[in-house]
Order: structure tokens, then sequence, then C-alpha cells
């Protein structure tokens, strides 16, 4: 199996990214947080223990209590890449989330981020 170093690189690094480019646009750190909650059933707790724990990617995903079945229809570009195109499941689920946090970058409705509109 091909591995990415983005795979070891730790959620807490990327999560502060996340959290910052939403701020920039005026988004909430809350609403990384839902989408985060949305996307791997993960709760405020368990969030906050990976973040300290300095949780690398592959086991923030491998251990999500439960991938949102309704990820499978974000679609669309994410760092030059079509994520229907992706074969390997972990750069998949990254891509979802980066694609996730875009969206709520660009002032999209959470509705519409939660595929629930």
């Amino acid at each position: 199996m091909k591995t990415h170093k983005i795979y070891s690189t730790s959620f807490a690094s990327i999560y502060k990214l996340y959290v910052a480019k939403a701020e920039r646009k005026g988004r909430a750190a809350e609403e990384v947080d839902q989408i985060i909650f949305w996307l791997t059933g993960y709760d405020q707790d368990k969030l906050r223990q990976l973040l300290e724990g300095m949780t690398d990617f592959e086991t923030f995903f491998a251990g999500a209590p439960r991938l949102n079945p309704s990820r499978c229809m974000i679609t669309g570009v994410i760092c030059g890449v079509r994520i229907e195109d992706i074969d390997e499941p972990v750069m998949k689920e990254i891509r979802y989330l980066d694609k996730l946090i875009d969206e709520l970058a660009k002032g999209r409705p959470m509705e519409k981020i939660l595929r629930s509109a």
C-alpha cells in the first residue's frame, strides 16, 4: 500500500489551519467542529482528546465512530484532484474534510455543507 506523508501528520496541526481558514472568512471554530462531528461521528470530548493526543490522520479516520454515509455526496475538485477519482480510502476521507472546510470558508450555508438541504 502506498502511504502519504499527510497520513502521519498530526490532525491537531491541520485542525488549527482549518479553524484559521474558517475564521479568516468570518466563520467560527464551532462550525469546523460541527463539520467534523457530522463527517466522523466524534463528539466534542473525543475531538478534544484527539487534538491533545496529537493523533495522526490515519488513526483519526480509522477510529471514527461513524463515518457519515452521506459523505459520498461530496464531489468536486480539491487540491487539483477530483474527489470521485481518489481510490485510497484515507486520502479520500481527508479530501472530503478539506472540501467541506473549503465550502465553509466560501460562505456556503451549513445545511448545504452537511448535505441536509
